[in-house]
């Protein structure tokens, strides 16, 4: 049986899924978060096992085990996760992982596949953190630790940017002094890859057709937001940069913004780099415009007539326009738009504005099929559609799992 074991950790918590890649079904899944404060928590649920592969986890909820603990660090997290499976399945010891698979966000450009953790690799994802300085130090953190809780098993790190390793020096290049940016490797790495590079696959499965022949649009659209464009299964393009700042309006972030903006803030307003950060990671975006950053709560906003929700949805769909219009240019055409994760799924209202204006491509979504709710793969153009528009649900922890296997042997 192989089991593996993924895991995703962030400063003060880590998620995990033990996954039976044989049929693709999560056995169980967890969290330990409020790491190093007084009051930890960890929730463990487990899944009964599917009828047949792909039948999906939500309907076959088992039973889910909540407690509260101090967990002062990592190591203890995964302590306490092990913990958990002993008393309430499944039994590791029955269904050891044959291996671990470690999210890592940036990769820089020295990894394009997914990697044996090694000592080297450790240190080169710490060199990193100075281009990811929230999430590579914590995921390093769940590395070291998870190693700890299983020594005897191969850890595979899986990048979010590597996916995007296909970028061409065109895409991937900024046009500022070409010293300086090498010297300090300010470039366009892309993120959100592993759900561009399952979903991608995903829609080619769907449809029948082979990933090779297909020219594709992913829109990755959650509180944070991103969309590539997918040539025969490389990325060509992506709206995310050097950090996941760059690109479309998202919860709390900012997206794409004129440069001069912020040198005008910092001559006029007084504002610190600092100052600039925060503004630009925490409180701009759908936040900045209409006070929330939840899709639901802005639509809500939208239906009761208030201006700054009106305003601010308007502004997040123009800018999805703008990258859909772009990537059919860079494509030189388009076979299949999907949409995905939280907002990409939920929203109708999103999914018909952004493309409400591409008939000329080819693109009819069908109105009711659109508003259609469905866990699954769901198809929301009309049948004459030149393009198939689909969402797609993603799976990250899914992709991981099957890297994490492929790269362990």
């Amino acid at each position: 049986m192989s089991i593996v074991l993924v895991v995703n950790s962030g400063s003060s918590s880590f998620k995990y899924q033990l996954i039976d890649m044989d049929a693709e079904a999560v056995l169980a899944s967890g969290l330990v978060e409020r790491i190093g404060e007084q009051a930890g928590s960890s929730k463990h649920t487990v899944f009964a096992p599917p009828p047949s592969p792909g039948a999906g986890i939500a309907t076959y909820l088992d039973a889910t085990y909540s407690r509260e603990l101090p967990i002062p660090d990592h190591t203890a997290g995964f302590a306490v996760m092990i913990e958990a499976f002993a008393q309430h399945g499944p039994s590791l010891e029955d269904r050891p992982p044959v291996a671990v698979g470690h999210r890592v966000v940036h990769g820089g450009a020295r990894f394009f596949e997914p990697t044996l953790i090694t000592p080297r690799v450790e240190v080169d994802i710490d060199e990193l953190s100075v281009l990811a300085p929230l999430h590579n130090p914590a995921n390093l953190q769940g590395i070291i630790a998870a190693k700890h809780a299983f020594p005897d098993v191969p850890h595979v790190a899986v990048f979010d940017t590597a996916f995007h390793q296909t970028l061409p020096p065109a895409a991937y290049t900024y046009a500022i002094d070409a010293a300086l940016a090498e010297s300090h490797r300010i470039r366009r790495y892309g993120f959100h890859g592993t759900s561009h590079k399952f979903v991608s696959e995903a829609a080619a499965a769907f449809l029948g057709r082979p990933l090779a022949e297909l020219k594709q649009i992913v829109f990755h659209l959650g509180n944070g937001a991103s969309v590539t464009a997918i040539d025969r299964g490389r990325s060509v393009e992506t709206s995310m940069g050097l950090t996941p700042l760059e690109g479309l309006v998202m919860g709390t972030r900012s997206g794409d913004i004129d440069p001069a903006a912020l040198l005008h803030l910092a001559r006029r307003a007084g504002m610190s780099v600092d100052d600039l950060d925060d503004l630009l990671n925490k409180r701009s975006g759908l936040i900045g415009l209409a006070g929330v950053s939840d899709m639901r709560d802005l639509r809500a906003g939208v239906e009761r007539g208030d201006a700054g929700a009106t305003l601010a949805f308007d502004v997040y769909v123009h800018r999805l326009r703008a990258y859909a219009g772009a990537y059919l240019a860079q494509l030189g055409g388009v076979d299949v738009i999907s949409f995905t994760a939280g907002v990409g799924e939920n929203a109708p209202a999103v999914r018909a504005g952004a493309l409400e204006t591409l008939g000329f491509a080819g693109v009819q979504i069908d109105p009711e099929r659109n508003l259609a709710r469905g866990r699954g793969i769901r198809i929301i153009s009309t049948d004459a559609s030149r393009v198939a528009v689909l969402v797609v649900p993603t799976n990250e922890e899914l992709e991981i799992a099957r890297q994490t296997l492929s790269a362990a042997g």
